[in-house]
């Protein structure tokens, strides 16, 4: 590497005596490849000739094949790839020249004329040439593919180069993100941004990550998560409201987890579960008209259907169902703790009743739920923040939706009650005790604002990663965030 570097610095220096600036502040471009392409790749080759189309393009060096007199040179423009010609009696004699001094990665322009060759691939006929960038490092594998995936997610801008399905990732993925503000945005939310560091962390059930700021001396957590925040709203009359913005929780890394992530948050007066349930049947089934030709997600080797209505099944029964354990005996935490010490001797024994449940969901349930499934009425034992059940008072108002094994949402009917509140916050303190690190703290200036009066409602949080990892048929959610939490190298 070393040595290709040292010979390309070389070449830097053979252009510069030539004349070339090396790096210029500008080129002017007329058109992206796609627009040469669509515009001219069905018109023949006399069509081409008689016309002589003018254009300006730019793009990086990814194959390159001298003639003698002639080069003929494949750029990459980000998205898509188109042949250039030089001849050397076509163009200047230092034009000429640089094509002799060029490498695999720099960036040019071309200006001319488009034509076919022999073959009939679409070309530019190169009347002038542009050194826009030189590249000291080779590309990898010469354009066969990037196959080291923590290389393609260490230096995202290779993986972009060599694999252009990569940079359809993010595309689709800007595309799913203006879908989904869009939906919000026409039923009257407003878009709103709450604190990223937060005095006390809260809004969910995880281990935050720890800052200090100087100037006040204090301790600040970076946020798991902006329910407190966008819930205060709500209190001060704010009747819909949504965020799409970054949450932190200090956990382990896997093919569905990092710990910096995309969510959006929204929230509504006057609505609870069942109407966010229906919400978001609608938004998953707008997103598929837009981003599906057919309304069916590919993930996987698996083909699921975005037909409404999704199931829905209670989060207890769906344990119970696979678990062999009868439903009441779930609601007996030395019954729940016998199994897992029986079924799941290799389990480490959870601190808490609501751990051993979410282990329990966890093994028996999550894995088998592909088809799109709202697992309603959660435990309050692990629901907080979440109004409790008219059906069960041992029980909350609040779903999860699931597809493919993924915890893709999580809503429910707000609890708005100041009293009960505190108390379940006083009880997420006892499981801290117990020694649940992910135990949720006692927020007073969130029960302060509760106090105040907050209306019935009811809230949600999506993943926008996960949706994205489903939309795009990504395997791991490193795969559609550009820049994963990696490592450091030595």
């Amino acid at each position: 590497m070393e040595e290709q570097f040292a010979v390309r610095q070389e070449k830097l220096k053979k252009l510069e005596a030539l004349g070339v600036v090396p790096y210029p502040y500008r080129y002017e471009v007329s058109q992206r490849f796609a627009e040469v392409i669509a515009a001219h790749r069905e018109r023949d080759a006399e069509q081409l000739q008689r016309d002589a189309a003018a254009v300006r393009v730019a793009g990086r060096v990814v194959a390159i094949r001298s003639m003698g007199k002639s080069v003929f040179m494949h750029l990459f423009d980000g998205s898509d790839r188109l042949q250039v010609y030089v001849r050397k009696d076509g163009v200047g004699e230092r034009d000429w020249a640089v094509t002799g001094l060029l490498d695999i990665g720099d960036i040019v322009g071309a200006a001319g004329t488009v034509f076919k060759t022999r073959t009939g691939e679409l070309s530019v006929l190169v009347q002038e040439l542009a050194f826009l960038a030189k590249s000291f490092h080779p590309l990898p594998e010469k354009w066969h593919g990037l196959q080291d995936k923590e290389l393609r997610f260490r230096q995202r801008y290779l993986d972009m180069i060599v694999n252009p399905e990569a940079t359809e990732v993010f595309r689709k993925r800007s595309r799913l993100i203006q879908a989904v503000r869009r939906f919000f945005h026409q039923r009257g939310y407003v878009e709103v941004e709450t604190p990223m560091m937060h005095p006390i962390p809260g809004g969910a059930s995880a281990r935050p990550f720890v800052t200090h700021h100087n100037a006040l001396d204090i301790d600040l957590y970076l946020r798991v998560a902006p329910e407190l925040y966008l819930k205060r709203l709500l209190v001060g009359g704010m009747e819909k409201v949504f965020e799409i913005n970054r949450n932190f929780r200090n956990e382990g890394i896997s093919l569905m987890h990092n710990p910096e992530f995309t969510m959006i948050e929204f929230y509504e007066l006057y609505r609870d579960f069942n109407d966010y349930m229906d919400l978001s049947e609608q938004l998953l089934l707008d997103l598929a008209g837009e981003l599906l030709p057919d309304a069916v997600l590919r993930w996987q080797g698996k083909e699921i259907p975005l037909t409404p209505p999704f199931r829905r099944v209670k989060y207890m029964d769906a344990i119970a169902e696979k678990s062999g354990l009868a439903p009441e005996e779930l609601w007996d935490e030395a019954a729940v703790r016998g199994h897992i010490a029986q079924a799941l001797p290799n389990e480490p024994l959870p601190p808490t009743y609501g751990k051993m449940l979410d282990l329990l969901f966890s093994h028996y349930v999550e894995d088998g739920l592909d088809e799109p499934t709202f697992v309603t009425y959660f435990p309050k034992a692990i629901s907080p923040l979440s109004k409790a059940s008219r059906l069960d008072e041992r029980e909350t108002e609040r779903f999860e939706l699931y597809i493919a094994g993924m915890e893709i949402a999580n809503g429910f009917s707000e609890l708005n009650d100041p009293l009960e509140q505190r108390r379940r916050f006083e009880a997420q303190a006892r499981d801290r005790e117990r020694g649940d690190d992910e135990a949720q703290l006692i927020d007073n200036g969130f029960l302060t604002a509760l106090e105040h009066g907050m209306a019935p409602a009811a809230g949600e949080g999506i993943g926008i990663d996960r949706l994205v990892m489903l939309f795009t048929g990504a395997a791991s959610i490193k795969d559609v965030i550009l820049f994963p939490l990696l490592r450091p190298k030595e």
